[in-house]
């Protein structure tokens, strides 16, 4: 059984920031890409970032230079770290694997950017 799960949302003031954990069991994680999507209340997902099992990232252009995407494959764990957090960036945050031809998502992990 394959499962990811997300951890270290929270309520940060602007300007703060947060680090998101994603570990995955069940699956290869070494050959797995893994991704970053966000849902804030009454908006569609959306992507932010992706790694390869090549260490390639790319990121929303909204997003760059203030998140930084990672992965440890000895952990199974996919990291984002994100600085400099707006308001605008409160969502629902997930984490995605993907192993041709499957995906598989989080539960998710709430991230509530407010002074």
């Amino acid at each position: 059984q394959v499962q990811l799960v997300e951890s270290g949302g929270g309520l940060v003031q602007p300007g703060g920031s947060l680090r998101l954990s994603c570990t995955a069991s069940g699956i290869d994680f070494s050959i797995a890409a893994m991704g970053w999507y966000r849902q804030a209340p009454g908006k569609q997902r959306e992507w932010i970032a992706t790694i390869t099992t090549a260490h390639t990232t790319n990121y929303l252009d909204s997003v760059k230079g203030r998140f930084t995407i990672s992965r440890d494959n000895a952990k199974n764990t996919v990291y984002l770290q994100m600085n400099s957090l707006r308001p605008e960036d409160t969502a629902v945050y997930y984490c995605k694997g993907a192993s041709t031809p499957y995906e598989y998502w989080g539960q998710g992990t709430q991230v509530t950017v407010s002074s």
